[in-house]
């Protein structure tokens, strides 16, 4: 593989629409106010999936104006030039994208499409309307921080994960019983809330079915498992299913292996998630407790079942408050789980 270099001159300026770098004198006379970014951030699997299957690779039909222009293609410390149809658009670059570099994309990252401006002698956002006019260098950035959330919850963008809570670790694992009772809380929310519940049992042949004190009744999904991780295919498909998820919560056993590694999955593919640390545990309080510490460092939200329920109502007039303030009103078992968090 070739790794080549360029120099931004070589390129030229971006070009677009009108002219110009995408960039506009504001009315005052000052710095001018730039056009609003197209399409950002990009998520490249909906991308790869929309993109044509006769595209031949991201081979793009012939533009408007005729000819093809030359444009230099960048990603991570790679640059390959290719060719564009004249008045190629966003959509155009991304396929050209995903031909020379979808084998070293991560699918399940957002990415940011910018342009390099001679004006400003750096890359810029790549402006909304753009097309391709004259030859010009672009890049793919993948983000390399999540975008920081506060962790807001709304039930029409929120999934529960109830994970393994299973007969036979009721005598392994730390108060399991008081776990036992927050996770029919949790469930018992959902379904007033009209929230998907989506629960795993790790082998069920061996480690029996969910405890019998959590109703499952309504559930989206009840899945046997043998991998530790919830992040099955069948589950990915029931999320598919559900339109806006945005956030999942996340009980059950055992917080440092199946809730640990289902919930760093969640995060990779841009999920945001949280844990209800007074519905998880471990055979081991040491176990649990850095497992918790460890999460909480990746920006996973480490909360309590009341604050879920109450997050997720917001106001005392919304029209199922008391029912769940019924579910709420004596408080949830602390036991020893809240000096081990």
């Amino acid at each position: 593989m070739v790794r080549r270099r360029s120099r931004s001159r070589d390129w030229g300026p971006p070009v677009c629409p009108g002219g110009g770098s995408g960039w506009r004198s504001s009315s005052s006379g000052g710095l001018g106010r730039r056009e609003a970014p197209e399409r950002l951030p990009l998520n490249m699997a909906a991308a790869a999936a929309a993109a044509s299957p006769a595209g031949g690779g991201g081979c793009c039909p012939a533009g408007p104006g005729g000819g093809s222009v030359p444009v230099l293609f960048c990603f991570s410390v790679f640059a390959r030039p290719s060719t564009v149809p004249h008045g190629a658009g966003y959509e155009l670059l991304i396929q050209k994208f995903l031909s020379l570099y979808g084998d070293q994309l991560d699918m399940h990252r957002k990415f940011v499409v910018q342009l390099f401006a001679e004006e400003w002698s750096q890359y810029i956002d790549l402006p909304k309307g753009f097309v391709v006019s004259e030859r010009c260098k672009v890049r793919l950035v993948p983000l390399q921080i999540q975008i920081t959330t506060l962790g807001n919850l709304t039930p029409s963008s929120t999934v529960f994960f109830c994970c393994d809570m299973q007969e036979r670790f009721r005598p392994a694992i730390k108060y399991f019983g008081d776990i036992i009772s927050v996770g029919q809380r949790l469930v018992q929310g959902a379904r007033i809330l009209g929230i998907p519940v989506i629960v795993t049992e790790q082998y069920p042949k061996g480690l029996g079915s969910t405890v019998q004190e959590i109703d499952l009744t309504g559930v989206k999904l009840v899945l046997p498992k043998t991998k530790f991780s919830m992040v099955l295919p069948e589950v990915e498909a029931a999320l598919a299913d559900i339109p806006g998820v945005r956030s999942v919560v996340l009980f059950g056993v055992e917080t440092h292996v199946c809730i640990q590694q289902t919930a760093l999955e969640l995060v990779g593919r841009g999920v945001e998630v949280h844990i209800v640390a007074d519905a998880t545990s471990s055979r081991s309080m040491m176990d649990r407790m850095f497992a918790l510490e460890r999460l909480a460092r990746t920006g996973i939200i480490v909360t309590t079942s009341e604050a879920i329920l109450l997050q997720l109502v917001a106001d005392k007039d919304h029209p199922k408050f008391k029912e769940i303030q019924n579910i709420i009103k004596a408080s949830a078992p602390e036991s020893g789980l809240l000096s081990k968090v």
